[in-house]
């Protein structure tokens, strides 16, 4: 951190601040080019003319719950400029404050630093869905205010968080069981954001229009599957099978997910109760991110926004104390350089899907062992009596 400190500093934040600035330019430039923004006009544009709002044959185009289309009506009346500003800040401004909670809740010293330099390893992994006006991003800062807010027990910041994250992206729904197993006084609460999510659209068209929009919202996510002949290309764990010719059955995929979910679960509980009130929030949500990305059967490469600013942080903490040079270096450079795989075409078609997975897996489950093994020292020695 000798050499890192004087750079990083603020370098890292203003670069992440710069680049964001850039993103705005070229959404002025040019809104509809390299971005998903559209199909978020498409979703308000048909509710608000009674059309269906889901292919779900394809499980392709708008894969999100009637209240967004509902909630983004406002921008989409401000037009193509103004109303993709708004997109963007809303969705930026919440990861980056989020990241800003979390590192005033870590605390010790330096934590400009900790900011700017987790931010900078995060920018690259970041930067396309920035770009694109993706809600993962939305989705991001929503989970883990909701994350820090549960541990911390306030109840209307949890409500008001729950329900802006399932409304961004329906992935959420995997966040509210981990944080009712958290903290089973909040289940209410949480209930209680999802049915208002759910009740939203019957406030602003017909129950019948409503209804079959919901029953064509259910279908579909159902039947997203691995398939690798549908026109969606997965970037989850099933990607470097699939990149290589070893395409995993449904079932064998879904089994792994499901372990894969309990263990998570699991190693969250022990986070919570082992590790510094301080840190835990940032070990819980890495690895709730690392399980939303990797898998989830739904996932983009740019999905891996979703991780990248926790394990950035995480990546600077770890450095800030020290920890074995060659594993910060490691965690440094290879969360940096995976966001570097689609800067040119041929390295993306090389690349993609199947790089991307590999190495944030190995980013973060090196983290969540770090964290695991500092849980560990931070607990008091079996049979230890206190002597007064």
């Amino acid at each position: 951190m000798i050499i890192s400190k004087p750079v990083f500093d603020r370098l890292g934040f203003w670069l992440w601040v710069g680049s964001f600035l850039v993103v705005l330019g070229l959404v002025l430039w040019s809104p509809e080019t390299r971005s998903v923004i559209r199909i978020y006009r498409y979703g308000s544009e048909a509710f608000l003319s009674r059309q269906p709002l889901y292919q779900v044959q394809v499980a392709m185009g708008y894969l999100y719950a009637p209240a967004f289309a509902v909630l983004y009506v406002p921008l989409l009346k401000l037009g193509p400029y103004l109303g993709n500003i708004l997109w963007h800040a809303l969705g930026f401004g919440a990861l980056t404050f989020a990241a800003m909670r979390q590192v005033r809740k870590v605390g010790g010293e330096e934590q400009t630093w900790l900011l700017s330099f987790g931010l900078f390893l995060a920018l690259p992994v970041s930067l396309g869905a920035l770009r694109n006006g993706q809600a993962t991003i939305l989705l991001t800062g929503a989970c883990w205010f909701l994350t820090l807010s549960s541990l911390e027990g306030r109840r209307a910041e949890c409500f008001f968080w729950a329900m802006l994250a399932i409304i961004a992206k329906p992935t959420a729904i995997i966040m509210l069981p981990l944080v009712g197993a958290l903290r089973p006084r909040l289940i209410p609460v949480l209930a209680l954001a999802v049915i208002v999510v759910l009740v939203i659209p019957y406030g602003f068209a017909p129950a019948g229009y409503i209804n079959a929009q919901y029953y064509d919202f259910f279908r579909m996510l159902t039947s997203m599957t691995v398939d690798p002949t549908g026109p969606f290309v997965p970037a989850d764990f099933t990607a470097p099978f699939t990149r290589f010719g070893m395409t995993l059955p449904d079932i064998d995929a879904t089994i792994v997910r499901v372990a894969a979910g309990l263990l998570t679960l699991w190693v969250v509980l022990q986070f919570d109760r082992k590790l510094d009130p301080n840190v835990s929030g940032l070990a819980i949500f890495l690895t709730a991110a690392f399980y939303m990305c990797v898998f989830n059967p739904r996932v983009e490469q740019n999905t891996y926004a979703m991780v990248a600013v926790p394990a950035g942080l995480s990546i600077a903490l770890l450095w800030r104390e020290k920890g074995p040079v060659i594993m910060r270096w490691l965690l440094a450079v290879l969360l940096f350089v995976t966001g570097l795989t689609s800067v040119d075409t041929r390295l993306h078609d090389l690349f993609h899907p199947w790089f991307r997975p590999i190495g944030i897996s190995i980013v973060a489950c090196l983290l969540i062992g770090w964290l695991w093994a500092r849980g560990k020292q931070n607990m008091p020695a079996a049979g230890a009596v206190a002597h007064g």
